[in-house]
């Protein structure tokens, strides 16, 4: 019972889901949009990217220059972040 109301004494613990829920979003609204993904590497090419931009957006970093970066010699890895 205390992880379900631990958001009530932990202000930094988000309490609902809506993150994960943004994060599907997106690819929902694409496929609406098309109707379909055109091939399986189309797929997986979309969720690679965004991905990568969510990630990059939750760790607080500029998303921009995290891009920017994937076309240099030291691509940034916001894994290891």
């Amino acid at each position: 019972m205390n992880q379900i109301l631990a958001f009530m004494h932990n202000f930094n613990i988000p309490f609902d889901n809506n993150l994960a829920e943004r994060d599907l979003h997106m690819a929902k609204v694409k496929q609406k949009i098309s109707g379909t993904f055109r091939s399986i590497n189309g797929a997986n090419a979309f969720t690679r990217i965004r991905g990568y931009v969510s990630t990059v957006r939750k760790k607080g970093l500029n998303t921009l220059d995290c891009l920017n970066s994937i076309f240099t010699l030291n691509p940034f890895d916001p894994t290891l972040v």
